[in-house]
């Protein structure tokens, strides 16, 4: 729990630091509590940019990392991004369960498990969240249609 407690706050101070909101980002269109997706996540992205604050990224390995950034964005009342790897999404699933080059099986499984868990939690936390696959390279084409 003192590891969490640490990362929680670790990402809270990130947060602060490097985020400036002047405006309401709740008055845009599409705008909600939980996953944002479609117009009302493009709308986000227009009004961060317009607006000259950022949505912060953080790549997420397990459901602790996942819920560490949520209560973060909480603590702040900031809408914050959730990103999956495919190297990391492995970490999602399980680094024991097979992950054949060309294939990523366990990658797909992992991205997917974990977009899942971030929709069903992340409206609890009261705030925007964005789910973003990370770059993906030519060789990493497999996990990115897999999902």
């Amino acid at each position: 729990a003192q590891a969490i407690f640490g990362l929680r706050s670790t990402f809270a101070l990130h947060l602060q630091e490097h985020l400036i909101c002047p405006m309401s980002f709740w008055d845009v269109p599409g705008c909600k509590a939980g996953v944002v997706t479609g117009d009302g996540a493009w709308n986000l992205l227009k009004f961060a940019k317009e607006n000259k604050f950022a949505i912060p990224a953080f790549n997420c390995t397990t459901s602790s990392t996942v819920n560490a950034v949520l209560e973060a964005g909480r603590e702040l009342n900031r809408p914050i991004m959730i990103q999956f790897s495919e190297g990391g999404s492995a970490f999602f699933s399980g680094k024991a369960l097979p992950n054949d080059k060309g294939v990523l099986q366990n990658s797909i499984l992992g991205a997917v498990a974990g977009a899942n868990y971030v929709r069903s939690v992340a409206a609890a936390y009261g705030i925007p969240v964005l789910v973003h696959s990370d770059h993906c390279a030519k060789k990493l084409l497999p996990w990115f249609d897999g999902m």
